[in-house]
């Protein structure tokens, strides 16, 4: 509807209108005996001055040119993920700076407006070194998993449960969306198990069932559940859950049309030692015989493989960014270039 403001009527009364000084420029209703069109608005000289428009710069037009096309070119992509859910693992790097994580959480909620349906899985390893320093405990890593004893299953609970789960929470309200935060543990999102490794490791669960009753109505709602990968036994006992694998079973268990791991690192490399050897794109077998062939190692084993297990219980791709990336989350879903490693079933 056009809302306009009525124009004013001359005044009937002989009460004198309020004088203005010589430089305001508001338009003052006509006195009936000034004019022989019984009504209107006297227009000063300054007021048409005041009204011209002010020409942008060559460069002011071309960055805003720029920035349209860039819009434009992402149309088939928001088509193509509209009503989507697609879920981001995210940790590492991309946590430690400010900056980079105002990124994350302001893309994340772009995608959210543009009608894709996102769901956050989060570790929080820099903050859990920070505290487990704090107590004394030195943090010791195998095959690219934490070594959980008791004492660092209860910081790992604290801090990625009660801390940056909620900050993230925040973040996101901030930046202008709606987010629920969770854990493995309520609504028995996830069942852990430990896993075969337990002597070595610890309390490290492996995911056993997921149940996402809990998150179809927060997604539903628009919502963006924010999950912590805290998980328990059938007895209770606490577990922590590496975050890209349990990324991985949630993606499987809601549908998701894409999973998105951020991590510290490039993508999958052809040559471990040299980054300028990225894989941008690789099939399931091909990334196998990668891992078989010694290419593939270390903390990207598990990332891999939670990839390869996503796609193969219907996640149509899985891809491997880096998170260190300034809109990384943008690039990978609204470009045909892409960034980082894409696996395909």
């Amino acid at each position: 509807m056009l809302l306009t403001k009525p124009h004013p009527t001359p005044a009937a009364s002989s009460t004198p209108l309020p004088k203005h000084g010589p430089n305001d420029r508001r338009v003052a209703p006509l006195n009936s005996s000034g004019s022989r069109r019984g009504g209107g608005l006297r227009v000063s000289a300054a007021s048409v001055a005041a009204a011209q428009p002010t020409l942008a710069s060559p460069a002011a037009t071309a960055a805003a040119l720029s920035r349209v096309d860039v819009l434009s070119e992402a149309l088939p992509f928001i088509q193509r993920f509209k009503g989507k859910t697609v879920v981001v693992k995210y940790g590492g790097a991309a946590m430690k700076s400010p900056e980079l994580q105002a990124s994350v959480i302001r893309d994340l909620v772009l995608l959210s407006c543009v009608g894709l349906r996102p769901v956050l899985v989060h570790g929080g390893g820099p903050e859990i070194n920070s505290w487990l320093a704090r107590v004394g405990v030195e943090p010791q890593f195998r095959n690219g998993l934490r070594v959980t004893d008791a004492v660092t299953m209860e910081v790992v609970e604290m801090v990625l449960v009660g801390k940056v789960n909620k900050q993230l929470v925040s973040l996101i309200s901030l930046a202008g969306a709606t987010a629920v935060g969770l854990c493995g543990k309520d609504a028995r999102l996830l069942t852990a198990r430990p896993t075969p490794d337990a002597a070595s490791l610890g309390f490290v669960g492996e995911v056993t069932r997921v149940d996402p009753t809990v998150l179809h109505p927060i997604i539903a709602s628009g919502h963006i559940p924010v999950i912590a990968t805290v998980a328990a036994d059938e007895t209770g006992q606490a577990y922590n859950i590496n975050a890209d694998t349990a990324a991985g079973e949630i993606a499987a268990a809601v549908g998701a049309e894409k999973l998105l791991l951020l991590t510290d690192v490039s993508g999958i490399l052809a040559d471990r030692d040299d980054p300028a050897s990225l894989v941008r794109e690789v099939d399931v077998a091909g990334v196998r015989r990668m891992v078989a062939e010694g290419k593939v190692g270390g903390g990207m084993i598990p990332k891999v493989e939670c990839c390869v297990r996503a796609i193969a219980q219907g996640v149509r791709t899985a891809s491997i960014i880096d998170g260190r990336v300034p809109h990384s989350l943008l690039l990978e879903i609204l470009t045909d270039e892409g960034t980082g490693t894409m696996i395909t079933g």
